[in-house]
């Protein structure tokens, strides 16, 4: 029996406010002592009033709007009630019915193909605090840590939309990089920044087999939502081949072991017993609040990629790479103002050695480089003041020791040789000196010659330009039987 996959994703992503949400407590808590960023407010003492974060609220409207959301101009905050040790007030001030952004779409490319997927609501509501499960010779025990507490949350609703674990993966990509693009969340999945649930279930292609929903938590990465949902998807398809029936849960994603567990029966919206927050008043969104802020949102990458390709006439791909996260694609940008028309050329090296760099640094943040020392660079290459060898070390040299690129290759006289009568010099030496490469090449080894090259841009400290000495080599070697 053949089956359809249904997935949808539930995202938590924190939002970068320099306070909390409800309270004027500090949200950089991550390298923080616990329990040291807290007032009464985040620990739910009675009687304290919360304070709405108005940040908070901004960048949540502008998350809807890029993700093509409608902003409602009445919402409200609501109680969430539930008990569980992370939530000290036994309730969780959310939003139920009246959310700040609806109805919107978010769109992504998955193997060539474009793809939309609906976005049911983005709703703001509070993080709770982190429990550590610990294990030592007195048993098992759980540590709380209230610095997370009170964070300000968004909660991302996508529609069912998705139809295999790896279009669920790029449609997470998507919403992370404009989360990103936007400055509304660091998106960092590893400190537990941005969160994801999946609710997956299986129909039959004929309609007549429709399996329950099943909710998967604690996946903490891309890759992790991906295998997790492979599991379950084929976990859920055996059941159901099998003449078996899909319970209603909710299942923990267990890395170490690669498969889902089943945790506790699933809730329903009822469960939670929502009822607008008494404390705080209702949120009137007035539609001039949206126009400023939609005045401020940044070019998103989907639109930046397709200006890149349009104006600059740069390969898909370099496109992706060059738009994945916003401070790169600045980066090329304010080179490509330095270096005009050069718009491929910095692509490559962008992509190339800039990020080969980035990676032997532990990332582009740590590039040292400026954008416009890196424009110096290509364009001495493309003028022939150097060549492409000797500007991969003045970038690196930059790098090392922050001097301006024209400055080095002056001090260490880098400049590309161009005196053909110098050059024939050095060729002509190179051949005398190695009868063995140039009877190689005389008996129709040609690869001889990219040995010979080499040693004449060594003895030229690399100051040589490789196709013209190429040329006189081969003019040499052929005029010389």
């Amino acid at each position: 029996m053949d089956f359809e996959t249904i997935i949808g994703l539930e995202l938590h992503a924190q939002v970068l406010t320099r306070s909390k949400m409800y309270c004027g407590c500090s949200a950089e808590y991550s390298n923080a002592e616990p329990n040291t960023h807290v007032c009464q407010v985040c620990l739910g003492m009675p009687g304290v009033l919360p304070v709405i974060n108005r940040q908070a609220v901004e960048k949540t409207i502008m998350t809807g709007l890029a993700l093509n959301c409608a902003i409602p101009a009445h919402n409200k905050f609501d109680r969430k009630n539930y008990m569980y040790p992370d939530l000290p007030k036994g309730y969780q001030i959310s939003q139920y019915d009246l959310p700040i952004a609806v109805d919107g779409f978010v769109e992504f490319e998955l193997d060539g193909t474009q793809r939309r997927i609906g976005i049911t609501r983005v709703h703001l509501e509070e993080d709770t605090a982190r429990l550590t499960h610990r294990r030592d010779a007195s048993g098992d025990y759980s540590l709380i840590d209230f610095n997370r507490s009170g964070t300000p949350l968004m909660e991302i609703v996508g529609e069912p939309d998705l139809r295999s674990p790896h279009e669920a993966r790029e449609f997470l990509v998507a919403i992370r990089r404009i989360l990103r693009y936007i400055g509304a969340s660091t998106g960092n999945m590893e400190e537990g920044a941005f969160r994801c649930d999946a609710n997956v279930s299986q129909r039959s292609l004929d309609g007549q087999i429709v399996g329950a929903k099943v909710e998967i938590k604690n996946m903490n990465s891309f890759r992790a939502v991906e295998r997790a949902l492979e599991f379950e998807v084929e976990r859920q398809r055996q059941v159901l081949r099998g003449g078996g029936t899909i319970v209603q849960e909710t299942r923990g994603w267990i890395e170490e072991r690669g498969v889902t567990v089943g945790q506790r029966t699933k809730e329903f919206a009822h469960d939670y017993r929502y009822f607008p927050e008494p404390d705080l008043p209702p949120v009137e969104i007035a539609p001039v609040w949206v126009d400023e802020i939609r005045g401020h949102t940044p070019e998103l990458p989907m639109a930046r990629r397709q200006r890149l390709i349009t104006e600059f006439g740069l390969a898909p791909t370099d496109a992706d790479l060059l738009t994945d996260e916003a401070p790169v694609a600045d980066y090329y940008e304010r080179a490509v103002a330095v270096a005009g028309g050069l718009h491929k050329p910095l692509a490559n090296w962008v992509v190339g050695e800039l990020f080969a760099l980035a990676r032997g640094e532990g990332g582009f943040e740590h590039i040292k480089v400026p954008a416009e020392q890196l424009a110096d660079v290509v364009m001495m290459v493309e003028n022939g003041e150097v060549n492409a060898l000797t500007g991969k070390d003045v970038l690196l040299a930059v790098q090392q020791t922050g001097q301006a690129a024209r400055t080095i290759v002056s001090e260490r006289g880098l400049g590309q040789v161009r005196d053909e009568g110098q050059l024939l010099v050095t060729v002509r030496h190179v051949l005398a000196a190695n009868p063995a490469a140039v009877a190689d090449y005389h008996k129709g080894k040609k690869a001889a010659i990219g040995f010979l090259i080499g040693q004449a841009m060594r003895q030229m400290n690399g100051t040589g330009n490789p196709d013209t000495l190429r040329r006189m080599l081969t003019s040499e070697l052929d005029n010389d039987v």
